[in-house]
């Protein structure tokens, strides 16, 4: 394995400025293990770095400032200012400033990321309504980088150690929800979620839950027919495609039941329906992750959280497990291309037979 694979540069954006995102970046790269596993870029300002720093006496956070990539060093946190004017923080509130340099943040890290300058990308909570401009209208990280890396679809897959949760629809509107519950939709997420499972998780045959979209999943159409209609054909068009899909399941009992233990991942209608089992499940220590993107993308499962923010009070366990989880998909998906770089062409039954016939008929000679 190179040493880019061994030590992956990862870029970590600010997200909204008077959220917690800062917090967590100097709590968790504060930890100098982190530096055995990646070499950190943070996509920010020392301004802006130094407010939150004088906030937590306690925390030893050292870094160094550079301005190309051509200048990191792996064995210290690196900023790269991605602006040098004083900006107003003001943590806790909704600002039009926290979400504009939320999205300059963004930008660079993503640029970078698509350029190849760095591995991986942990995104830090951004704010949907302050971060909207005419560079931005997207309810959230996922369709923005969807757009950026331009790609057909892709997947909001939350990720915890015990269990996987993916989003047929993602921020929409509840009353809208059903628009977007088709059978190419459902397909689509499946040869998604599927082809992540094996390329970015390790998992060879993975093997996926559909939840139903009504309660009781329709209750054989007493309930609503989706389930019926689009749901159950979709699972099956899947199955044709080779991806081991299941159900349609009802929701509360699946989750009740443990039902998910059996499963390699699940994939739940709208956000709620499989965002509420999972962050209960996780406790705490859940990643949101972007999958049928060619870059690995990751985050933690939660909010700004302006209630605690600059308080010093953030607890970056989730922040923490996105970097490692963005550091083993990286291998993983390296170890992926490697083994399936010259496949080799498996043998027929009768090619098998036919060799040891043949091997049986030297020995006799």
């Amino acid at each position: 394995m190179s040493n880019e694979l061994q030590k992956p540069v990862i870029g970590f954006t600010s997200g909204d400025l008077n959220g917690i995102g800062i917090e967590l970046i100097i709590k968790t790269l504060s930890d100098t293990r982190v530096l055995d596993i990646c070499t950190p870029l943070v996509f920010a300002s020392n301004k802006s770095i130094n407010f939150y720093r004088k906030s937590l006496p306690e925390i030893n956070f050292v870094y160094q400032s550079v301005k190309d990539f051509t200048r990191l060093s792996p064995k210290q946190v690196n900023i790269l200012n991605c602006w040098e004017e004083e900006v107003a923080i003001t943590p806790g509130q909704l600002t039009e400033i926290g979400g504009q340099y939320a999205l300059l943040s963004l930008q660079q890290g993503v640029a970078a990321l698509k350029a190849g300058n760095i591995q991986g990308l942990v995104t830090a909570p951004i704010h949907k309504k302050n971060i909207q401009s005419d560079q931005f209208r997207h309810s959230g990280h996922t369709p923005y980088l969807k757009e950026e890396f331009n790609v057909p679809d892709v997947v909001m897959l939350m990720v915890a150690e015990n269990l996987k949760v993916a989003l047929v629809t993602e921020h929409v509107p509840v009353s809208a929800i059903k628009q977007y519950i088709t059978k190419e939709n459902i397909v689509r997420k499946l040869q998604i979620l599927n082809q992540s499972l094996q390329k970015d998780f390790g998992i060879n045959r993975p093997k996926i839950a559909v939840l139903g979209l009504n309660p009781h999943a329709g209750d054989e159409g007493l309930i609503g027919d989706e389930e019926e209609k689009i749901i159950a054909p979709a699972i099956k068009e899947a199955k044709d495609k080779d991806v081991m899909a299941f159900g349609p399941y009802s929701a509360d009992a699946f989750f009740a039941r443990g039902s998910y233990n059996k499963f390699d991942a699940v994939l739940a209608m709208y956000h709620d329906q499989g965002l509420i089992p999972f962050k209960s499940l996780a406790i705490g220590e859940g990643v949101n992750y972007t999958a049928g993107l060619p870059a690995v993308r990751t985050s933690p499962d939660h909010g700004t959280a302006f209630d605690i923010a600059g308080k010093g009070q953030a607890d970056s366990a989730s922040f923490v497990v996105a970097i490692f989880e963005a550091v083993d998909i990286i291998r993983r998906r390296a170890d992926f291309a490697e083994n399936h770089k010259n496949p080799l062409k498996k043998l027929s039954n009768n090619m098998v037979a036919n060799a040891q016939d043949e091997a049986i008929r030297e020995t006799e000679d």
